[in-house]
């Protein structure tokens, strides 16, 4: 049976559109307007919403992500805060929920307490982006046992080789980054993100998600053979200019 996150792609899809994979770090641009851009995305119809575990050293992330990152360890977010927010909004999200984060936090967390309180609390997955392949094992059938996807980051530089070890675990769906390097909203995308995508969707059976550097609906719909598309440094600028998460999302969803 498909996974809750790969239900939620596969149904925007039935509607002639990619899914829309929103991302916030928690805490941003402050903890309490942070849960209600969350409900509003939910309301506005995000099918899945990733939500950033802040982290001093987040080496994936470009400077508006890295920045609003640090906004929010100021302010004393934490992993065992975002766990119980989503705890006590529980039956009250539509969108599959992922947790983005980084190795130290989970395992100062610890990942049979994170697996065990991520689930109660509706969490569906994780994103790692600095957790190598080879010592993923561990910490996938952890996530497993709970019911969690540990979501695959390939991209331009994933060999056909690598894309199929990633894809023989993948569940929920995999994350296919479009540039070498940070985060961050650009003009364009790669010209050979598109041979790059059909590689992914030749090797994965889950979904596969576009992230890094999408800020417009129109890059969105031309995102080659994505099946969903994330959106994160636009929409980190957007909330952190006083526009409303919803009122950026919508036109990414028609």
């Amino acid at each position: 049976m498909a996974s809750v996150l790969e239900q939620r792609i596969r149904a925007a899809n039935e509607q002639d559109r990619k899914a829309v994979i929103p991302y916030l770090p928690c805490g941003w641009p402050d903890r309490e307007r942070f849960w209600a851009e969350i409900e509003a995305m939910d309301a506005a119809g995000a099918d899945v919403i990733e939500i950033g575990v802040p982290f001093s050293d987040p080496v994936a992330d470009g400077p508006v992500i890295e920045e609003a990152v640090n906004v929010c360890l100021a302010s004393g977010v934490t992993l065992a805060e975002i766990i119980e927010g989503l705890a006590a909004r529980k039956g009250r999200l539509s969108a599959g929920l992922v947790l983005m984060g980084y190795v130290n936090p989970f395992m100062q967390y610890g990942w049979q307490r994170l697996a065990r309180d991520a689930a109660k609390a509706g969490v569906n997955g994780l994103i790692v982006p600095d957790l190598p392949y080879e010592e993923a094992d561990e910490v996938r059938e952890i996530l497993c046992a709970e019911g969690l996807d540990l979501i695959p980051l390939v991209g331009l530089n994933t060999s056909a080789e690598r894309m199929a070890l990633y894809a023989a675990n993948a569940s929920g769906f995999a994350y296919f980054v479009s540039v070498l390097g940070t985060t961050g909203a650009r003009e364009s995308l790669p010209g050979e993100v598109r041979e790059g995508l059909a590689l992914a969707r030749r090797s994965f059976s889950v979904p596969v998600a576009l992230g890094f550097g999408i800020r417009t609906p129109e890059q969105a719909r031309a995102a080659g053979e994505a099946d969903a598309v994330v959106v994160g440094s636009a929409l980190v600028t957007h909330v952190g200019q006083g526009g409303g998460a919803a009122e950026f999302l919508r036109p990414f969803l028609k």
